[in-house]
């Protein structure tokens, strides 16, 4: 969710782009998947969050990059429908807020990248509508996976040189006055990838953390539509015109992109990104 139509990477530094130009974006796009191809063919991604959304395009392209994929979510059901739609896919039920995620998971697959793109849908309601419990949602579920899974990589679960990215939001950078504590639990993904940077780099791990957000609302996934819908009716706009006013909108498969490029691309300085129609920046 952003806070409302605008370009969120306007305050935003564009430290370096990715290997994309918007005049042709599909041919591109294919360039990008060939050269992943060979940078992730063998290597083992868990993308946690996959049975919808971002982190369904994000398994599928990593398995079309030749990526030994496991698509982890709570619902057996997604799980199933996406495991007969990408034949070649591994799954594994699992709720990656309960305090033994990791070790179940790690237990099952010890991967070289993990992307965490689960979260819960915040609430579309002004703060003084909310109970606690609403607007700490996305506390309790983004924040609380990313931590666990974090944690547990700078505490040895992980082999050397694994990469560990977190999905957060543009909101991250613009803030969202009608989703309770969304806006800050996404921020605290990109603080919590740097915390981690640092901590990895302390202690001598050979390990990579990266916060990734994207920069616009997609009304394409569940989480967008839910936010196109509350902010129509906040703003009292049509749902049509308002996401006619989202500018530079990138779409799951440019998250995917960028998700691949951090994941076997050259290791970068920074730990936090942005995303958005023109690729990919610093923050």
């Amino acid at each position: 969710m952003a806070a409302e139509p605008e370009d969120a990477l306007s305050r935003v530094p564009m430290t370096f782009a990715a290997d994309r130009s918007l005049g042709d974006r599909s041919a591109n796009r294919a360039h990008l998947e060939d050269q992943a191809m060979s940078r992730l063919q063998g290597k083992k991604i868990a993308v946690i969050g996959a049975s919808r959304g971002v982190g369904r395009v994000i398994a599928g392209r990593a398995l079309n990059a030749g990526a030994e994929v496991l698509a982890v979510a709570r619902s057996q059901e997604g799980l199933a429908e996406l495991q007969a739609s990408l034949p070649g896919i591994d799954v594994f039920a699992l709720d990656a807020t309960s305090e033994d995620a990791p070790d179940r998971l790690f237990g099952f697959m010890t991967p070289d990248v993990v992307v965490l793109s689960l979260g819960a849908i915040p609430p579309t309601q002004a703060v003084q509508n909310l109970s606690w419990q609403d607007f700490s949602v996305n506390w309790n579920t983004d924040v609380k996976a990313s931590f666990l899974f974090c944690k547990a990589a700078l505490q040895g679960s992980l082999p050397p040189g694994a990469r560990i990215i977190l999905i957060s939001s543009g909101a991250a950078i613009g803030g969202s006055p009608i989703s309770g504590g969304y806006a800050g639990a996404k921020r605290m993904q990109l603080f919590l990838a740097g915390y981690c940077q640092r901590e990895a780099d302390r202690l001598g791990l050979d390990l990579v953390f990266y916060g990734l957000a994207p920069a616009r609302i997609m009304p394409e996934t569940a989480l967008g539509a839910a936010a196109v819908e509350g902010y129509a009716r906040y703003l009292g706009m049509n749902a049509a015109d308002f996401v006619q006013g989202i500018t530079d909108r990138q779409s799951p498969e440019d998250v995917a992109d960028a998700v691949v490029a951090l994941a076997a691309g050259a290791r970068h300085t920074a730990s936090a990104f942005v995303v958005n129609a023109h690729g990919l920046a610093e923050v």
